[in-house]
């Protein structure tokens, strides 16, 4: 009887720990809807087996400084807890007076103990804000809300213990920073096959193209170019081990006039050597169409909530999750994208992308150092660039 107990135990842990998960990422559950709202409501009939916990900036004393200051060069620690638990909310909100602070302050996660980060990527490139700037949108897994608050609903397990740090590598001091971190502690280990939560951050300034030589992107010689194994692709992510890619935010910076989205989806799936997934334009990917049309939009699982005109200098913010369905690798995933037809543009790149796997992780790059991570324009030549 007792075996039994623990074993209808261990199968309502598990239970637990999908709907957790799947009311933030979409995975399809027996008798659940598909819809996040509905599978929240549908849940509250039934006993949750956990003990709510949150990490915040709240004022210890009983006052209501309820923030943290983060002088320059300083680490701020946001959490550090044992588990097993879920972290199932994250919102920050940031008073500073350093222009570009969400691109200088360094958000980094840690789970288990592991000696690199799983996480790490700057504040702003994390929600979504990959040019420095705050704007609104609301999409399932983040949102920015008014005014500068940003959410985050990805569902974020461990084992043995969390820890999240933010850095301030920017010259001037965080005047106030404000956190909320939401989690959920367990009463036994998380199920075996659960995967850990990664977010890492890559840029290209420039994504350095084949020719500047052009006059636009319909060019005679622009279209003629082959591109069948993504030889010189924007990379978003490179991983190995098992797990599953769910999705990509990217912001780009033109370098050049004319639509920076002529380019192709690549996801080169454990080892692959041509992709077996290929898209058919950069906004087809990010699921709108004809350069986006004329104004900017956010949904559940795609929106462009900053869409820029056709000219050197133009600002573009976007984004895509693969909740509906995630993109498995056993081994390794490369997801790529390129930057016009066959890489023929050089416009500013800013991404990060999200994935579950299992641990260890591969190696991040380095990240780039604060100035290399501004946004400006390039001396690239080419259409509107007087660089050469």
């Amino acid at each position: 009887m007792r075996k039994m107990k623990s074993t209808v135990t261990l199968l309502a842990l598990r239970v637990l720990t999908c709907i957790a998960i799947s009311l933030t990422i979409g995975v399809r559950l027996p008798a659940q809807s598909a819809n996040v709202s509905s599978a929240q409501l549908s849940s509250l009939p039934f006993p949750h087996n956990y003990i709510q916990k949150r990490a915040s900036s709240y004022d210890h004393s009983g006052g209501n400084d309820d923030f943290r200051k983060i002088a320059a060069a300083d680490t701020l620690t946001l959490l550090d807890d044992s588990g097993p638990a879920i972290i199932t909310h994250i919102w920050i909100t940031v008073a500073s007076p350093e222009r570009y602070h969400l691109k200088k302050l360094v958000l980094r996660m840690y789970w288990d103990g592991e000696a690199t980060p799983s996480v790490e990527t700057p504040v702003g490139d994390f929600f979504g804000l990959g040019l420095g700037d705050y704007y609104l949108f609301q999409s399932t897994p983040l949102a920015v809300a008014s005014d500068k608050a940003l959410n985050c609903f990805f569902p974020m397990p461990f084992r043995k213990r969390a820890r999240i740090t933010v850095a301030n590598e920017g010259k001037e001091d965080v005047d106030a920073f404000y956190f909320n971190i939401d989690y959920q502690a367990l009463h036994q280990d998380l199920p075996a096959d659960t995967m850990y939560f990664h977010a890492q951050y890559r840029q290209a300034t420039p994504a350095k193209g084949w020719t500047n030589q052009w006059e636009g992107n319909d060019a005679a010689a622009v279209n003629a170019r082959k591109n069948l194994d993504g030889e010189g692709n924007y990379v978003w992510l490179e991983a190995a081990g098992q797990g599953h890619f769910v999705g990509v935010t990217m912001s780009v910076l033109q370098n050049q006039d004319g639509w920076w989205g002529e380019g192709d989806d690549m996801f080169f799936v454990d080892g692959e050597k041509l992709p077996s997934i290929n898209g058919t334009g950069s906004e087809d990917y990010f699921l709108g169409a004809w350069d986006f049309g004329d104004h900017p939009f956010s949904y559940a699982l795609f929106g462009a909530p900053v869409k820029g005109t056709e000219f050197a200098g133009s600002r573009s913010s976007i984004y895509r999750f693969h909740l509906d369905s995630p993109i498995p690798f056993t081994k390794s995933l490369r997801a790529t994208i390129e930057h016009g037809h066959a890489n023929h543009r050089s416009d500013n790149f800013f991404s990060v992308a999200y994935w579950y796997q299992k641990e260890p992780h591969a190696a991040f790059p380095p990240l780039p150092p604060v100035d290399q991570r501004l946004p400006r324009i390039y001396p690239v030549g080419g259409p509107g660039n007087a660089g050469k």
